[in-house]
């Protein structure tokens, strides 16, 4: 990790860069692969899996039998531990819950806001090298609560056209309705105009490479709705003295073993701490199965110093980081005035490893700096919010007149009319 220390304010864009590619750099293949799949639909999907995944597949479709076999093969305590993890999420989100917004805004004049689900979603779980069953959890579990009547999974299966019995299993404890063994930029193309075998869904969900995440990206385009940008994975932990050193360095090893472009970095008041963890860092990495990975990834990460937590702050929410791990003595300063943050992981005893898997939070988080815009996945990105009004002949008397007044000021005369033809027909009623 390269080790920076109280770097100038104009230094910052640059020291704080992801290292990824841009829209430009990808878009070309995208539409390609877009272009092929609303044409051609399922031959088109099959043609790039092989291509880009290295399966040959006749069929796609995950069927129920498949399911029961993973279920069967899974380990007992893996199971328990993936129905805890159910439980916290089921409890935490369905806290997020909120109910019917009404205001009569004037005599006569009621409004009102209602929640209806989307009622077809589309889920995209990474596979490869590590086939996250968790975030089926984290999309399936608030899909279900919020009452998404389909919900589409596409997961890239391995180069024998199997898919991770976790994957499965989680799948069919969540209530997901259709698995497809399908991934990448394939797999948005085909949740974003549907196939003979995918479904065309009104929002897609779910983290992935560079490729899934400028995919989903142009998705928008197609009218397909997406949760967010999110791409690889990052992590930025701040630090005093107080910290324990093998937890920071664990904490960041725990995202760089995500993917070769994903990011971790330490801001710190602590000049010992920055020698501590990079010491911790090297002791680990040695010890990770995915170490190769982690050190590609350290190699793109920074140890930052500077002066005092003022300062810390305020390049953090110049970073806003998918996930934020605040190890101080004053918690509280950065606790109140965090500004850009995906999630917030408070003290040293609380890892970045618990909101991943069964803490209760969401672990679907903007990345890449749209912490300042976007939120993390909640309830709500299963929902949209509907206005209801409903007026009156009282009701129409008191706003009328200031209705006719605006839309003539604005040149919309059937508007005025719209209002008019009520107020006269109210008129002679009374006469």
């Amino acid at each position: 990790m390269k080790k920076i220390y109280n770097p100038n304010r104009e230094d910052w864009s640059e020291i704080l860069k992801r290292p990824t590619q841009t829209v430009a750099d990808i878009e070309d293949i995208v539409l390609e692969v877009f272009n092929e799949v609303k044409t051609n639909r399922d031959e088109a999907v099959l043609r790039y899996s092989k291509k880009f995944d290295k399966v040959d597949l006749q069929d796609f479709l995950v069927t129920a039998s498949e399911i029961e076999d993973a279920t069967k093969m899974l380990d007992t305590n893996l199971k328990e531990a993936i129905q805890l993890a159910k439980s916290n999420i089921e409890k935490f989100h369905e806290e997020q819950r909120t109910g019917r917004v009404y205001r009569e805004t004037a005599e006569g004049v009621e409004c009102w806001q209602e929640k209806r689900p989307i009622q077809k979603v589309g889920l995209y779980i990474p596979g490869g090298t590590a086939p996250l069953f968790s975030t089926i959890l984290m999309l399936a579990v608030p899909a279900n609560l919020a009452g998404c009547e389909e919900i589409v999974l596409c997961t890239p299966p391995d180069s024998n056209g199997n898919v991770n019995p976790a994957i499965l299993y989680t799948a069919g404890l969540c209530g997901v309705t259709k698995i497809c063994k399908v991934g990448g930029i394939q797999a948005i193309a085909g949740m974003s105009f549907g196939t003979q075998t995918i479904p065309k869904v009104y929002k897609i969900f779910g983290p992935g490479n560079q490729f899934v995440t400028v995919a989903k990206q142009l998705a928008t385009k197609f009218d397909v709705a997406i949760d967010m940008p999110a791409g690889p994975s990052e992590l930025l932990v701040v630090a005093d003295s107080s910290a324990n050193p093998a937890f920071v360095a664990s904490d960041l090893l725990s995202q760089a073993e995500h993917g070769k472009d994903s990011q971790v970095i330490l801001v710190t008041t602590s000049k010992e701490i920055v020698n501590e963890v990079e010491d911790e860092i090297s002791k680990q990495l040695e010890e990770l199965p995915r170490k190769e990975i982690a050190r590609e990834a350290i190699n793109n990460s920074k140890l930052i110093y500077v002066e005092d937590d003022k300062v810390a702050l305020k390049l953090i929410n110049e970073y806003g980081p998918e996930h934020f791990i605040i190890c101080v003595e004053d918690e509280d300063f950065y606790v109140n005035n965090i500004a850009n943050a995906g999630s917030v992981f408070i003290g040293n005893y609380t890892p970045e490893s618990a909101g991943d898997y069964a803490s209760g939070t969401n672990h679907t988080l903007p990345t890449n700096g749209y912490a300042k815009q976007y939120s993390g996945v909640n309830l709500d990105s299963f929902m949209k919010s509907m206005t209801f009004q409903k007026i009156s002949s009282k009701g129409i008397q008191v706003i009328g007149n200031a209705i006719e007044l605006m839309a003539e000021a604005e040149g919309l005369q059937a508007h005025k009319n719209a209002v008019t033809l009520r107020l006269e027909s109210l008129t002679k009623a009374q006469r």
